[in-house]
Order: C-alpha cells, then structure tokens, then sequence
C-alpha cells in the first residue's frame, strides 16, 4: 500500500516538474514609445498543446492587427525545441504609464499566465524620412484626398465631397482599410451617397500614375455664410511593401505596415446670399426650379372635394424649401395639406419635386376664386433672383343633390334576397363525405407496404458490399478527397468574388488541390516546372499546359495588385475552363 502512494506522489511530482518547465512569457518590441507610434506584442508559449489562449485587456492601446499566430519547430543534434507564438499590433491612445496585464492559455488542465508588461507613452515623435523604412515608403506611395466641387458655394447651394483612396501599385500593395474616424459637417445640411463597391480607376497624383478608389461621396449644403471647416477622413491603412525577394513559388516577399492617413481639413467659405433685388417673398429656395399650382378639377358639386397641388421641381436645395401656401375664400372650406417628396441625390445634388396637396371643399353653390401663389428663388450659376406668379384658380360649384333631399324611410323595409349581399345565407352545402368505402387492412397498398422491408435486403447487402469495397481502396479515397477539396474550394473562391485576397487564396487552393487529385504529387512537389513535366508525360497538349501556368501566374500576381469584381469572375471562369480541358484529356 505504502508502494502505491510512493508511486503516486512520484508521478505528481514529475508532472509539477513538466509543467514548471513550460515558459509562457510576453515580449514587446519596445517598452518607451511616442503616442504616433505602433508597438508590437507577441505571447510565445514553449510546448505543444497548449489551448484557449486569451489575451490580455488591452486598454488605453488600439489593436491595429492580430492576432496572427505562427509556430517553429527546430531539431539539432537530438535537441528538439518548439515555440508558438501569438502576436499583436498596437498604437497607444493616451500619453502616460500603462501596465498590460497577462495573458492565459491552458496546459494539461493548467492555466498558465504570461508575465506583465510595463508600457510608457510619450508624446507624439517626428518619424525622420528614411527611404528604406518600409512603413515611410508605404505613407509616400498612398494618399487620402478630399475633392470639393466648389470651395466657395452660396448659402443653400449644393456642393458634393468625394473621397479617393491613392495608391501607387508599382510601389505598394494596400491589403486592408478601416475608417477609424468619419468627417463632420458643421454648419452644413449633408447626406451620403452610398458606396455599394471599390472600383479601381487610372488617375494620376502629384504627376505621377496611380490607382484609385473612391471611397465615400457626400453631398453637403451650408445654411451659413462664412468660413466653414470640414473635419477630415481617417483612415487605417495596412499595406505590403515588397522586399526585393520572392518565396519558393515565386511570389514575391512583402514586409507588412500600418499607418493612418487623413484627407486633412478643407475649409469653405461660404458667400451670403446678395441682399440687391431680394423679393419680400424669397423664403431661401437656392436653385434653378418651376413652380406651379395645379386643380384636379375645376366643376364640382356640393360637398364634392378637389385636390390643389403646389409644387416646385427642379434642381437645388428642395429638402429645405418651405412651399407657399394657398388662400381659399369663404364658402370654401381646405384642409391640412399632404406633403410629398420625390428627391434624388446625386454629385449635381438633389433634384426631383416636391409638393402640397390641399383638399378643399365648397359648401354651398357658386364660384370660388383661390388667388394666385408667387414663390421666388435665387440661381447661384446665373447669380439672380426669380419670381414666380401662378394664375388664379376659378371653381365652379354647380347645383347638386342636398343631403337635406334625401327621403327619409320610416316603418318596415322588404329585404330582397341577393346572392351578392352580404348578408345572404346559402341553404344548400356541396360538401363531400371523407368517409372512405374501401378498409385499408388487407387492402394491395396494405400487402405492397409489407413486403418492401423484405425487397430492401437484398439492397442493403449490395451497398454494405460496395462500401466495404471503395473503404477499403486506400489511394482511391485519397484521391476523392483532394477532389472534393478542389471543389470546396473553388465554391469557396465564388463566395469570395468581389473580396481580392480571400478570393485568390481560395482559388489557388483550388489549383493545388485538383494537382493532388489527378497528378498524385505532394503540395512539396507543387512547382510550376514541375507541373508542366508531368501533364506533359501526361499527354497534355502545350496550349493547356500554359494556360494552367498562366491561371497560377495570375492568381500570384493579382494578390499584389487591385483587381476588379470583372478580373476575379474572368479569373474563376478561366481556371473552371482549363481545369476541363484537362480533365477531358486525361
């Protein structure tokens, strides 16, 4: 008995002793660093099997990247050691002293914390112009720029901001954004015009050749003079900056940064409407518009109501113009009026209508004028005012039935009987009796659904058999996996459509998964050379042989370089097509 507790408390120790031996630590790449400036953090844990890693709360840091997980496996001299590492990009929000507490991950039902870290953030630093530092090369070769149609409008006219997105493809690659901070409009009516996708266009930047998108359009309308300030666009950006080698597939090697860029502020100086030959009645429409007043009819009877409809049309300021409105004589009694819009927004800024619609009512017989409307409006292109004067409306109230004139039926009523009333009750029904005359028991469809079970034996044993069979063909299973994977990932590659560096990813994978399932090789055999010596042993013709190489060569470099939702779908279009070629040859 004594043996066993021995035993126990050995095996205890020597377990203590393993886990004693695990190293968990938390390394920073600098412990001083300015408020502008990032800071990398990586959690390295020395064992496999290590699970539920949880990182720390990072407060008063902003998480820019991660996590990113990657391992290393090394054996020298019968001396193995392992290390995964979880790493993290940060950049402080405040200036001070700041303790990042540990993170934890599990080890044979252990947690295991990382040591802490003490952080101290100063303020911000001037980055000196190194032109080999990869992160200076990426913020001179990427530019957000705020474009303003016109930097002094009128009060009340339509100017529009749009946001581009520069890159300079020959230089840097950008794989990623964030808006980290949108743009504010005071003292300006805005509203956005909706973005639905990124499409690249040619452009230039500083004389130079570049890509760009459009990232937001805006269109804004000041409702004060003076000189009004735009906030700026931010913007995170991270992008690959190539390094002059290429990997094992020849694709080439990018050093990874983050910086944010803004658009920088714009300030507008609005121009007071002029106050010469203002009308009395300008209520503040900016524009260039019709005004009408328009009866849905003109001859009425009594307590018979139409519809008047004041409305403005046109290009301007419409969502912020208050419609005059319509004076009616007595005898003619108008309602509250119905208010409608039918406004579209664009660069050029919102034109359509818009409109009131009165209902009035005469209450007795007779003509009644409704005097005219006049509006006025100031055209900024033209910079002068205009005035607009409707006719008047003449409604003719003609003789019509009293309600007074209605007979008034007294005593008892004879009720006709009428199929289309209401009220009316069939007395005949074509119900169907669901009774059935035939019993199910003993019945063909009773004896049929007894003797299914015994057919499906025989069945049964030739699909076990069969199965049995294709389980136990080892190369063949392997080889309808790697198929199946070509297909799951060439779906995965449509799904993918419209988002560059997933959809590539997936396509490739695609590629290199069909090789494994008609070439039999190994993803370490996988080389374009490679590739071509065996569909060449193969028999495969030289036309579809390049046009295999030229799909892998695309997918490679349009990692690398913008590409359009039209690129992509030809891209998977293409490897579906040679992908047949080459199995119809096979």
């Amino acid at each position: 008995m004594k043996k066993k507790y021995l035993f126990i408390v050995i095996l205890l120790i020597a377990v203590q002793n393993v886990i004693a031996q695990v190293t968990f630590k938390t390394t920073v790449s600098k412990t001083e660093l300015g408020l502008n400036e990032r800071l990398r953090i990586e959690f390295s844990i020395d064992r496999q099997g290590g699970d539920d890693f949880t990182p720390p709360d990072f407060k008063n840091f902003k998480v820019l990247a991660g996590p990113s997980q990657s391992s290393s496996f090394s054996s020298i001299n019968g001396k193995t050691s392992y290390k995964l590492t979880y790493t993290y990009i940060l950049q402080p929000t405040a200036k001070g002293n700041f303790t990042i507490p540990s993170a934890t991950v599990t080890y044979e039902n252990e947690v295991i914390k990382s040591n802490t870290v003490r952080i101290s953030v100063t303020d911000a630093i001037e980055i000196p112009e190194d032109p080999n530092d990869p992160r200076y090369l990426a913020q001179q070769n990427v530019h957000l720029v705020a474009e303003v149609s016109d930097l002094s409008p009128y009060v009340g006219e339509s100017i529009s901001v749009v946001y581009k997105l520069y890159v300079d493809i020959n230089q840097v690659n950008v794989q990623n954004t964030r808006e980290t901070s949108s743009p504010s409009f005071n003292g300006f009516w805005n509203q956005n015009i909706d973005v639905k996708k990124w499409v690249a266009k040619n452009g230039t930047y500083g004389g130079k050749p570049h890509r760009y998108v459009i990232v937001r359009k805006t269109v804004l309308i000041p409702h004060k003079s003076g000189n009004l300030e735009i906030e700026p666009l931010e913007m995170e950006i991270t992008a690959g900056v190539p390094i002059g080698r290429r990997d094992f597939f020849g694709n080439m090697l990018m050093n990874d940064v983050n910086f944010t860029l803004t658009s920088g502020k714009k300030i507008i100086r609005v121009k007071e409407l002029p106050s010469e030959n203002k009308p009395f009645n300008f209520s503040g429409a900016v524009g260039d518009f019709k005004f009408r007043v328009t009866p849905s009819k003109t001859d009425l009877k009594a307590n018979e109501s139409a519809q008047i409809k004041v409305e403005l049309s046109g290009e301007g300021n419409l969502k912020l113009v208050k419609l005059p409105g319509i004076s009616t004589p007595n005898g003619l009694e108008v309602y509250e009026p119905e208010h409608k819009e039918n406004i579209t927004t664009s660069l050029n800024g919102l034109s359509g209508s818009v409109f009131d619609q009165y209902a009035v009512v005469p209450q007795s017989r007779g003509k009644f004028k409704i005097p005219g409307v006049s509006f006025s409006y100031f055209n900024p292109k033209e910079e002068k005012y205009y005035s607009i004067e409707t006719d008047p409306i003449m409604l003719n109230a003609l003789q019509g039935r009293d309600i007074a004139d209605e007979p008034i039926v007294s005593g008892k009523q004879d009720v006709i009987i009428n199929e289309g009333d209401i009220r009316y009750i069939h007395l005949k029904t074509d119900f169907v009796s669901t009774l059935k005359e035939e019993d199910f028991f003993l019945s063909d469809l009773f004896y049929l659904l007894m003797i299914l079970p015994l057919l499906s034996i025989p069945l049964g044993i030739f699909i076990g058999k069969k199965k049995r069979q294709r389980d136990s063909d080892i190369i063949g299973n392997k080889r309808r996996k790697a198929d199946r994977l070509a297909r799951k990932y060439l779906s995965q590659a449509r799904k993918q459509l419209g988002k560059k560096e997933a959809f590539y990813i997936a396509l490739e994978k695609a590629l290199h998964n069909y090789l494994k399932a008609k070439l039999h090789v190994e993803t370490s055999e996988i080389s374009r050379e490679k590739i071509a010596e065996i569909l060449d042993k193969k028999q495969v013709d030289e036309k579809t042989i390049e046009e295999f190489g030229k799909v892998l060569e695309n997918c490679d470099y349009a990692r690398y370089t913008p590409s359009t939702d039209v690129m992509m779908k030809l891209e998977y279009e293409n490897a579906k097509k040679v992908i047949a070629k080459i199995d119809k040859q096979l």
